[in-house]
């Protein structure tokens, strides 16, 4: 028997501080987006009360900002309909993101409010049947309606009304009348020509090309609707009215960086509204270097409101928010032994406690590699924005080693030759790269062993090339576990290859590359034009 315990724990939760309170929404949109609603009485009115007073503290734009992020699930009809029922911006949030089946929706849709019904017109993943069901109660685009233009007849004249009883009369008697009128009226369409305006079918692309210029602005492109799309602020960071991109991807394009998979909302012309994934190259004049604008590729999220099939992205943050529950259930019981805030504890206790604490944190520590990882390749995470010299964070990482691979003689050979090193995103992330790398590399360092690492920088690219250690190349996974036991450093708990998997996973987003190539490993990362600096030197750092 398993007894899910989520909604509980999350409701327990302190919400001292703004980012608890955030924190504490979306793990509550979370779980009651994708579970069935609570059965008992008291836990369903807690349920709402909580969720009252979370409202009541969370600004409306702000609950809608953290609806429309990638990864939320809105999978429970009761929840949605709770959701649709509170502020407008909420509302429409919540018709935006949530994916029912067509039988959800047709039961639905008639219990929403009118504004919520309203909300769904935009949407442009719903079936024919409700979208149907969306006209058959007012709901449709604001266009003139379609139909032939008949030919022109003799205006019929209204035969005489036929007398009522003279009994009936109040409500009844005037619903009757006004039944007998329409049944009366002339059934041959309008009486006036129209406009053929809209009777064209939609022709809706899923991929379209574009170019744009130095300002961001669409200038070239072979799409049908290019009538649409032709002077588009596409790609500028500056945020637009018609164009909405996230801050990664406005740094990103600020910074003149390669874009891949952005999420991008487009409020235009029916043809090219709605959700887009962005994936776009910086171009540069050959003669001139200088900056002309974006090769960019624009595709239609692969969404199915059939398909209830989670993201394997999504089922591994499901997976990580279920195991860290009860870790950090232990580690808080190991913590109370271990401190004896309930009264005294033997020693031998103590040392099992605090044992137990280490392992529960290293295990925290493992989730938050995985959920990281995750996130990365699935595109739900960037990493954070800046500008970094490489080169330092390279030098002060090899400095942080030096003690533990000093009494091996052990270390690395530095190489620098060429410039600039300066890299887009910030010094921390930048130092988690160089960490990762080395880290792993210095745990299989043998003695007196002696790794070189060369960095270089040529044609607007840094390249960080390392050799790896001999325990390394081609170990088994008898050797790797015994090579784990004795490492004094490493770079997770996972092992070489997750840490080379979830720095492949950082570069990627940094709009570069790792390649394990054999006995190297090199990091390609697109670098930043920096004032002239005198970079060509060559330095060492060892432990001998």
């Amino acid at each position: 028997m398993q007894f899910d315990d989520r909604l509980a724990t999350v409701m327990r939760m302190r919400t001292d501080s703004d980012a608890a309170l955030r924190t504490q929404f979306r793990q509550l949109v979370d779980i009651l987006g994708t579970s069935p609603a609570p059965q008992d009485d008291a836990e369903a009115g807690a349920v709402e009360q909580l969720l009252d007073g979370v409202f009541s503290r969370i600004p409306a734009e702000e609950q809608s900002a953290i609806l429309r992020k990638p990864g939320v699930r809105l999978r429970n009809p009761d929840f949605v309909a709770y959701l649709a029922g509170r502020e407008p911006k909420l509302a429409a949030a919540a018709m935006a993101t949530a994916r029912l089946t067509d039988e959800q929706w047709l039961a639905l849709i008639p219990a929403l409010p009118v504004t919520a019904r309203g909300f769904l017109r935009h949407r442009r993943d719903l079936s024919p049947q409700v979208k149907r069901l969306l006209e058959r109660l007012g709901v449709g685009d604001l266009v003139l309606p379609s139909g032939d233009v008949p030919k022109e007849a003799p205006a019929a004249l209204a035969p005489e009304p036929s007398p009522l009883p003279e009994t009936e009369s109040g409500i009844g008697a005037l619903r009757r009348r006004i039944q007998a009128f329409q049944e009366r009226r002339p059934q041959g369409g309008v009486a006036a020509p129209r406009l053929p305006l809209n009777d064209a079918p939609l022709v809706s692309e899923t991929m379209l090309d574009v170019v744009t210029d130095a300002s961001g602005v669409v200038v070239q492109t072979d799409s049908v609707a290019s009538p649409a799309l032709v002077g588009l602020r596409l790609a500028s960071p500056v945020p637009g009215q018609l164009v909405e991109h996230s801050e990664a991807t406005l740094a990103a394009l600020r910074l003149r960086q390669p874009v891949r998979h952005a999420a991008v909302t487009i409020t235009a012309a029916p043809e090219i509204s709605g959700e887009w994934r962005m994936a776009a190259t910086p171009l540069f004049d050959r003669a001139t270097g200088g900056f002309t604008g974006y090769a960019a590729r624009l595709r239609r999220p692969n969404i199915d409101a059939d398909d209830m099939s989670d993201h394997p992205g999504d089922a591994m943050r499901q997976v990580l928010h279920e195991l860290r529950t009860p870790v950090n259930a232990i580690q808080g019981f190991a913590e109370i032994i271990q401190q004896q805030l309930f009264g005294n504890v033997p020693h031998e206790y103590r040392a099992h406690a605090a044992a137990i604490a280490v392992d529960a944190a290293k295990l925290l520590a493992g989730f938050d590699e995985v959920d990281r990882l995750v996130k990365l390749e699935s595109g739900a995470a960037q990493l954070d924005e800046g500008v970094t010299d490489f080169r330092e964070a390279l030098v002060e990482t090899m400095r942080r080693l030096e003690g533990v691979l000093r009494p091996r003689g052990a270390g690395f050979r530095l190489d620098v030759p060429g410039s600039p090193f300066h890299v887009a995103m910030s010094r921390e992330e930048a130092m988690v790269i160089c960490w990762r790398l080395l880290a792993t590399a210095a745990g299989s360092l043998g003695p007196g062993e002696q790794a070189a690492l060369t960095l270089r920088g040529e044609d607007g690219e840094l390249n960080l090339m390392l050799d790896v250690p001999q325990a390394l190349r081609g170990e088994t996974a008898r050797t790797a576990r015994k090579n784990e036991r004795r490492k004094a450093v490493s770079a997770g708990m996972f092992g070489p290859s997750f840490a080379f998997r979830l720095a492949e996973a950082e570069a990627d987003a940094a709009g570069g590359s790792l390649d394990c190539d054999g006995d190297r490993v090199t990091l390609r990362l697109p670098s930043l034009t920096a004032p002239d600096e005198a970079h060509s030197t060559d330095g060492q750092a060892t432990g001998s």
